[in-house]
């Protein structure tokens, strides 16, 4: 069935409204009215072609609430009327090592992605959030248990939320250890969040002595911004654990002089250009990791929701329709706003293809 959406025909053209198709609803599968999108980081690296395999015309966004408007007669965990949510994956092999272990995030055959991913429907690869409807298995949506008032909030969870959370989990972090969170954006906003709210001591590093007061706001026990020499070498061999969710290249050696003995630094930005290589000596001399994460599976995203609703956390979002996308991109790339926009699907009614 169409469905109005924005997307993008080319790499060098804005996005733009038009209409894609939906595929029926299948045994397994459940319908969703789209109330709001997550705006991510990846979906202008895809839209404009900055990874590689772009196919278009391209339908971003990973970071979806919305209302289950029909389900598939297999279905037995959703009903019509339930709010539930879609991240960053829509199927995967579901019989590698990895799937069987429910990280599915890590697929060996790869785990395909809510836009851009290869699917038998047509036009032969998925369409994503910035759209009315979406089809999508049970076994990848998600229930969300959040306040009505706060599902706007609740969509970058799915990305930006898993995202951080998994790291801070599998790394077992918590009351005291001491965590630092590298960058105050999109993600490391929602990391200093979730890191105070598993109760560990929360250290957040900017590069802008403007965002000192924004992160102790966020939850930030102290704040050290990261080109003043003396307040990054007060801190020298004291963390257990650094969330690093800069996305462009950087000198990691200077957090990796920051964690104790058998501290780790953990990247989930990819950055454009690599990062320049670290100091070797500095890692073997106290045993120290460089190591990276990427989302979490359908599980562990469920337990991230559930763990931010008990808790009270959304993102800090800013409301935008669809036709500001592009604007909105502009900004994004000026890390003008804070600290994630989120359409309104409703606005896609008034886009005209």
């Amino acid at each position: 069935m169409p469905v109005k959406a924005f997307g993008a025909f080319a790499a060098d053209k804005p996005l733009q409204a038009l209409d894609i198709e939906r595929r029926a609803v299948g045994a397994h599968d459940v319908q969703i009215e789209i109330a709001y999108c997550g705006v991510c980081h990846s979906d202008l690296h895809t839209v404009r072609s900055e990874w590689e395999g772009t196919l278009y015309p391209c339908v971003p966004g990973h970071e979806i609430v919305g209302r289950v408007s029909a389900v598939g007669g297999e279905v037995s965990k959703f009903a019509v009327g339930d709010i539930v949510g879609v991240g960053c994956m829509v199927d995967s092999c579901k019989h590698c090592h990895e799937c069987d272990d429910g990280l599915e995030q890590y697929c060996a055959h790869g785990f395909v992605g809510t836009y851009n991913g290869p699917t038998e429907d047509a036009p032969g690869y998925t369409m994503g959030g910035y759209s009315q409807r979406i089809v999508v298995k049970d076994s990848f949506v998600l229930k969300i248990s959040h306040p009505e008032d706060q599902l706007a909030a609740v969509a970058p969870l799915l990305c930006a939320g898993i995202t951080t959370y998994s790291p801070l989990r599998h790394w077992n972090v918590g009351p005291g250890k001491k965590v630092g969170v590298v960058g105050i954006g999109g993600l490391g906003h929602m990391g200093v969040k979730l890191a105070h709210a598993m109760g560990a001591h929360v250290v957040a590093f900017t590069t802008s002595e403007s965002k000192r007061q924004d992160a102790l706001d966020l939850g930030a026990d102290e704040v050290v911004v990261s080109r003043n020499p003396q307040e990054m070498e007060a801190h020298t061999g004291s963390f257990d654990f650094i969330l690093d969710t800069v996305a462009a290249s950087h000198n990691l050696d200077a957090f990796t002089a920051l964690l104790k003995r058998d501290g780790t630094l953990c990247l989930v930005g990819v950055p454009e250009h690599p990062h320049p290589s670290p100091t070797v000596g500095v890692l073997i001399f106290g045993r120290k990791s460089i190591a990276g994460s990427l989302i979490g599976g359908i599980a562990e995203t469920q337990e991230m929701l559930d763990f931010c609703a008990q808790h009270g956390i959304v993102s800090d979002i800013e409301m935008i329709k669809a036709q500001e996308i592009n604007d909105a991109y502009e900004r994004m790339l000026k890390s003008d706003v804070k600290y994630r926009f989120v359409i309104d699907s409703a606005s896609l009614a008034e886009a005209a293809a």
